[in-house]
């Protein structure tokens, strides 16, 4: 694969491709396609999240936005100081990120919201550009198991040398990983995932990066 950040008319993926055409039919005002990360291209903070959502991320071309996962994303990320507003709505609200970057381990839309590993490794490559992309001393904020894998796996190290645990901190060679639960409905609303835990993470984040 190309060492490119990010392709918009990659169809690597049959089950993702032919998904998101069958999606274009019912939806045909939504973005549908893979979306590209967002934010600061020379940012020191890069948040991994799992795949867009069905109709949030998938609706609107922008990480994070229009799904419930976005709000408190957000939120947090205005209250740290990495953005100039605490909602996104659409690709055309004005939000900016500051020295932060959003992108996702899989850019398609899987259906069931749940990836296959073949899918997460064709991906990868993409991650692993952007990846190298970051200067050294940059923090990485996984959130959920899967991105956790998928950087791991992106700067070419052992899964089991690097365990996934909320708040755990790894030391990958000049970088960082700090670990999250995903912020899905599921887990804020379960409270696997409070607002204080998730806070938790991104006042590290940035206290490592010294801001």
């Amino acid at each position: 694969m190309s060492q490119k950040i990010f392709d918009i008319d990659c169809r690597q993926c049959e089950r993702l491709a032919t998904f998101l055409d069958d999606l274009q039919q019912q939806y045909p005002d939504y973005h549908n396609r893979p979306v590209a990360p967002f934010g600061d291209k020379r940012a020191r903070l890069l948040v991994v999240g799992l795949a867009p959502g069905m109709h949030g991320a998938n609706a609107s071309g922008r990480p994070f936005t229009g799904d419930h996962a976005g709000i408190l994303l957000y939120e947090t990320l205005y209250k740290f100081g990495f953005s100039n507003k605490g909602t996104s709505d659409s690709a055309s609200d004005g939000l900016k990120l500051k020295n932060c970057r959003i992108s996702n381990a899989v850019k398609c839309l899987p259906p069931q919201n749940k990836p296959i590993g073949s899918e997460v490794n064709n991906c990868n490559a993409f991650l692993q550009a952007e990846l190298k992309a970051l200067k050294p001393g940059a923090v990485i904020i996984a959130l959920g198991g899967v991105a956790h894998n998928a950087v791991i796996r992106a700067f070419g190290e052992k899964l089991s040398q690097y365990k996934f645990g909320h708040e755990h901190q790894h030391q990958i060679g000049d970088y960082i990983l700090l670990d999250s639960y995903h912020c899905s409905r599921y887990n804020t609303q379960t409270k696997r995932l409070t607002e204080k835990m998730f806070h938790n993470v991104f006042k590290k984040a940035k206290r490592l990066l010294g801001l």
